[in-house]
């Protein structure tokens, strides 16, 4: 594919400056806002012109800019103007990708990333990774995550961003009051039932529970983690039209959370923490363990007021898994400018870039071999908090290669809201059982021939 955009480019810049100048969430003060120096004038318009959309909270434009203030330094004929992802990110980004004005680099992940490459939107990579990045940057990388950036016909549609992988954040206090032992790599779900239920609590004694054992997100690739710690699968791993949602293995891991959920009631449901994040549920000890990834870390340190530990995954029936995140890098099929985008996408997954993300927000690095560093600079902002967290426990997965990351569909879209559907009424709110997935499981499927 290689669609041009129907916007001059000069029009498109003007555009997305007009975004960043009016956001008021950040102070940033970049040349392109400001009146312009006569003086630049000529040198300005020999650059090449390239916008860069990424996330948009808080702490992410500042560290942004800054960085991008060192790769103009050494890419002078290259202008680059960030932009923050819209609210309505996927709607917006994919009408952008179908009406030709979608940002030169963007950043993507989980689901719809792939689905984007599905669709054609996404510039194959293989040959420039061919030509500049060595066989040691790659292993570097998570195998899964490195793997998961290929279409099923081989084309590459993205880089490694960072690493975000699941573990298990726990309450030391907690579990010192109601004497459990801690989590550690030995544990299997056995071991984490019998917690969860020592730990389920009416601590007012108004005969309702207000601390549950654990918590978990009920998505895609949460959900996936556990199926595939049964030994299932959500997609065929030799075709990615098979949907093997309704399979044994799979329901019996999704009976495992429901059951926890809805008959013993020691995991709790969004419902029950009044639909607060899992983050948010166990800052605020309403969850004893909760299920979430390394990318949560600064706010949990932030905000607990209590101790706390972290652990890998426990081991399921079959294998241990846990999740690698499919956040990446990618570049617009359409860009007018290839070469450009891809010498900015390298100072994107480059070392100084992972760091600086690592220490704007604690973002796990891409690079196995960042992972000490990282985990030092957050024990130096935390010395008391962070001690004693075993926050290597994020990197298991990777160091011992039993990660997982998000299973996709030939028909990725649809699978989603079909799945989504019937996840909400069976963990969200209780009303179905998990051999319900058996028809969603058929409807998937389904939607694989359209």
């Amino acid at each position: 594919m290689n669609r041009k955009h129907p916007l001059k480019k000069n029009s498109m810049i003007s555009m997305a400056v007009r975004l960043f100048c009016i956001l008021a969430f950040t102070s940033i003060t970049i040349s392109a806002c400001s009146t312009e120096n006569p003086t630049s004038k000529d040198s300005e318009e020999t650059k090449i012109q390239l916008v860069y959309q990424d996330w948009r909270t808080d702490w992410f434009p500042p560290m942004a800019q800054e960085m991008l203030d060192t790769f103009h330094a050494g890419h002078p004929n290259i202008q680059v103007f960030y932009v923050p992802d819209p609210e309505n990110y996927q709607e917006r980004v994919l009408s952008d990708f179908q009406n030709g004005t979608a940002s030169d680099v963007f950043q993507g992940c989980c689901a719809h990333f792939p689905a984007w490459a599905q669709m054609g939107y996404t510039l194959d990579l293989r040959r420039y990774v061919a030509s500049d990045l060595d066989q040691s940057t790659i292993d570097d990388w998570d195998p899964a995550q490195y793997n998961a950036f290929f279409t099923e016909d081989g084309q590459q549609f993205g880089l490694p961003k960072y690493h975000g992988a699941l573990a298990l954040y726990y309450n030391k206090d907690l579990f010192d009051e109601y004497r459990v032992a801690y989590p550690d790599e030995t544990w299997d779900y056995d071991d984490y039932l019998d917690a969860m239920e020592s730990l389920t609590q009416d601590r007012n004694d108004d005969g309702n529970t207000d601390l549950w054992g654990s918590m978990m997100d009920i998505s895609w690739d949460r959900i996936q983690v556990h199926v595939n710690a049964w030994g299932g699968h959500f997609v065929d791993p030799q075709d990615s039209t098979k949907s093997l949602m309704g399979e044994p293995e799979a329901l019996a891991a999704m009976e495992w959370i429901r059951a926890r959920m809805w008959d013993d009631r020691v995991m709790a449901s969004f419902p029950d923490v009044q639909n607060v994040s899992t983050r948010e549920a166990f800052i605020s000890r309403k969850v004893a363990m909760v299920e979430d990834g390394s990318w949560a870390l600064k706010d949990i340190l932030s905000g607990a007021d209590f101790r706390i530990g972290v652990a890998p995954m426990p081991k399921g029936p079959v294998r241990r898994a846990t999740l690698a995140t499919t956040d990446g890098f990618g570049i617009y099929a359409g860009t007018e400018h290839p070469d450009e985008a891809w010498e900015l996408m390298k100072f994107l997954v480059s070392e100084d870039y992972g760091l600086a993300m690592a220490k704007a927000n604690f973002l796990q690095p891409a690079r196995e071999s960042l992972v000490d560093e990282w985990a030092d600079y957050v024990r130096s902002e935390f010395p008391e908090k962070a001690k004693d967290i075993d926050i290597t426990a994020f990197a298991h997965g990777q160091i011992n290669g039993y990660s997982v990351t998000t299973e996709i569909f030939h028909n990725m879209s649809e699978a989603e809201q079909i799945a989504s559907h019937a996840w909400d009424e069976i963990f969200t709110y209780g009303h179905a059982p998990v051999e319900s997935m058996r028809e969603a499981s058929a409807l998937i499927q389904e939607a694989q021939n359209r």
